[in-house]
């Protein structure tokens, strides 16, 4: 964090936008101020693009008038049961809403809303670090207003509520996904109060849209640590009520001196791995679930010890009705996160082993295009303390992905189509549509994929149909 002072305040906000906002302000006597995230991003120097004004008076005023002012290139939005207009110019984008004063209903987040003062609409916001105001009008361009300090908490990287905490969180729970989300994206600690009064108000978010939450959600997993949020998320009783399937992997048991690690603090260790590497949502969501069907399929082998049999598949059965529940996607995003969840133990399997041409190309078959995000969700996932066994599988996925290199561009895999159709082995067969043909087709696939065969047509129908004299079937169509 740095420290501003009303000059550099001032500077920083040298862009015509806020001048202008402030003289059309003057103009019709109200006061203006910039509030919320763009201040808080000042002292923080992170980069932000939501410009939002408070009016104490009526903000779609101020933004009609600015917007007149701005001319052609300016546009105009207006919610007028909100109270809220927003201007477009050039590149800017900023919200105008007026000052207003809230009083809720204990069974909706849904408040009553009446015109306040500069004080009350403070009084409202979520964090003390969000509830800072920059005064825009000429007279006090620059000055700062922290009512409660704030800058302080900023300082110490704490999130705090302005007011009782149980108050805040009880009338808008919302704001209880939006605390751990900052946690997650600023990197602050809660505020020991603030974090006894999540746990003592998680129930509440029942009363929440789902898509509210899911939307808070995906901004934790596209967060540069999103460990931080779901921990915060368990510790307060909030993962359980929302994605109980995660919260359910936390612990470890113990039997005969043997215990297995811990799967939800691994879990979230290969979700930060990820963060590391992609900003994509979605495979950040494959491995958040990468491993969720584990309490399923744990069981103790006297000789083995903990197992977690075919916990893939039992996983990426469980992906499609935690995307409806969650009202995430249900369409290709769903179905990759289904198969990167299914196939996460493939390559891990043949790491620890003989890298086999054969194994390769059927991961390649079953992967698809998705073969590269694959590797770098089995690669994140090696976290183990024994730096040796790590290195030794890290190494060992440098060998697979030059074989899925070298096959590649040998063979074209990501495009690959069966040499033989349905339609050949019907017509060479005089055979109608029926299981057998579909038999045939795999069993010239599992000859390409085993190298028993080249990878060209004459080779597959000759073993096509000398696997259907093996199967009777060419015996037969002779007989007839």
């Amino acid at each position: 964090m740095r420290h501003l002072s009303r000059q550099q305040l001032t500077e920083l906000l040298s862009a015509p936008v806020f001048h202008m906002i402030g003289e059309t302000a003057d103009r019709l006597g109200v006061e203006c101020y910039l509030v919320g995230g763009y201040v808080r991003d000042l002292f923080l120097e992170r980069p932000s693009k939501d410009i939002d004004c408070l009016v104490v008076g009526s903000g779609i005023a101020v933004a009609q008038t600015l917007c007149k002012r701005l001319g052609s290139d300016a546009h105009i939005s207006v919610f007028r049961n909100f109270g809220t207009a927003q201007v477009k110019w050039r590149d800017q984008e900023v919200e105008f809403v007026g000052a207003r004063r809230e009083s809720y209903n204990r069974g909706s987040r849904k408040p009553v809303v009446e015109n306040g003062t500069l004080e009350d609409d403070l009084d409202r916001r979520d964090f003390t670090i969000n509830a800072l105001a920059i005064c825009l009008n000429q007279a006090r361009f620059g000055k700062l207003i922290d009512r409660f300090s704030g800058l302080l908490d900023m300082e110490d990287r704490l999130l705090a509520t302005p007011l009782d905490p149980d108050v805040t969180f009880s009338d808008d729970p919302l704001r209880m996904m939006r605390c751990v989300r900052f946690a997650s994206q600023l990197r602050f600690q809660i505020e020991e109060e603030t974090q006894q009064s999540l746990t003592r108000n998680a129930q509440r978010i029942a009363i929440i849209s789902q898509e509210r939450i899911t939307d808070e959600l995906n901004k934790i997993l596209l967060s540069s640590s999103p460990s931080i949020g779901f921990v915060e998320m368990n510790r307060c009783g909030l993962l359980p009520l929302i994605l109980p399937e995660l919260s359910a992997l936390e612990g470890v048991e113990t039997r005969n001196g043997r215990a297995h690690k811990d799967n939800f603090y691994h879990t979230l260790e290969v979700v930060d791995n990820i963060a590391r590497l992609s900003d994509n949502l979605w495979l950040r969501w494959a491995a958040l679930l990468h491993d969720i069907g584990k309490p399923k399929s744990k069981r103790w082998e006297p000789l083995a010890g903990w197992t977690f049999h075919n916990h893939n598949y039992i996983g990426s059965r469980m992906v499609p009705e935690i995307f409806h529940r969650l009202k995430l996607p249900i369409d290709e995003r769903m179905k990759y996160v289904q198969r990167l969840v299914d196939l996460h133990m493939r390559p891990i399997t043949m790491a620890d082993s003989e890298v086999t041409d054969s194994a390769v190309r059927r991961l390649l078959f079953e992967a698809g295009p998705d073969i590269d995000d694959l590797m770098t969700l089995c690669e994140a996932d090696i976290t183990s303390k024994n730096q040796q066994k790590k290195q030794r599988f890290l190494d060992n996925f440098q060998l697979v992905r030059q074989k899925l290199a070298d096959l590649q561009a040998r063979d074209n895999y990501r495009t690959w189509k069966n040499p033989v159709t349905g339609e050949e082995i019907m017509e060479a067969l005089h055979l109608p549509p029926c299981a057998a043909v579909g038999q045939l087709k795999q069993a010239v696939k599992d000859a390409i994929w085993e190298s028993q065969i080249p990878n060209d047509h004459d080779a597959a129908f000759a073993f096509m149909l000398q696997k259907a004299h093996e199967m009777g079937l060419a015996d037969e169509q002779r007989q007839d």
